[in-house]
């Protein structure tokens, strides 16, 4: 049983997008390759606790338990040593990222405040696209009682796209919710 995120990307978003860019090729067909959740926190390094909080949050919105990232280098501004942990992130693959796509696109995103949708120039130059989640509770896993402590996350989706136009395209056609400029 395929995640119904998947199967609408074979069923309809392949032959779209095959029939937009006259690929010669099915696999020249630009897909979702992996998804990054990531929670940067600056006051994991005063707060202990911080950091497995986090985690447990971002276990609970991906269903799969995430890396602590250090630091690569230090930062005497911040009081920042090279190593120190400052934040946790989870890569998804495979069913996980489609399941994840399926619930940010249909359950989380319309959760937030006042959305006028994303912005769709948010790509990088090579089809892969990040968005900022201002607060942690848009995601239903979330037990709102349970927060100490509201915190963003990112989202990155990386793509085979060959550019932005075609990643942006990829994207519509899943049903990104990006605001009309």
């Amino acid at each position: 049983m395929h995640p119904r995120m998947q199967e609408k990307y074979q069923a309809e978003v392949v032959s779209a997008l095959q029939e937009q860019y006259q690929y010669a090729n099915i696999m020249q067909v630009p897909k979702i390759t992996k998804m990054v959740v990531n929670i940067g926190l600056g006051e994991a390094l005063t707060d202990a606790n911080a950091l497995d909080k986090a985690a447990d949050e971002v276990a609970a919105i991906t269903g799969q338990k995430p890396v602590i990232t250090r630091a690569k280098k230090s930062i005497a501004n911040f009081r920042l040593r090279e190593g120190n942990p400052i934040g946790v992130a989870a890569t998804l693959r495979g069913p996980r990222m489609w399941e994840f796509l399926d619930r940010l696109i249909s359950a989380a995103l319309p959760r937030i405040r006042d959305f006028q949708g994303l912005n769709p120039n948010a790509f990088d130059g090579r089809g892969n696209y990040s968005l900022g989640i201002r607060e942690q509770l848009i995601f239903p896993e979330i037990e709102y009682d349970k927060v100490d402590k509201v915190h963003g996350m990112q989202v990155t989706i990386v793509t085979s796209a060959k550019n932005d136009e075609e990643g942006r395209r990829l994207l519509e056609l899943m049903g990104m919710p990006f605001r009309k400029n």
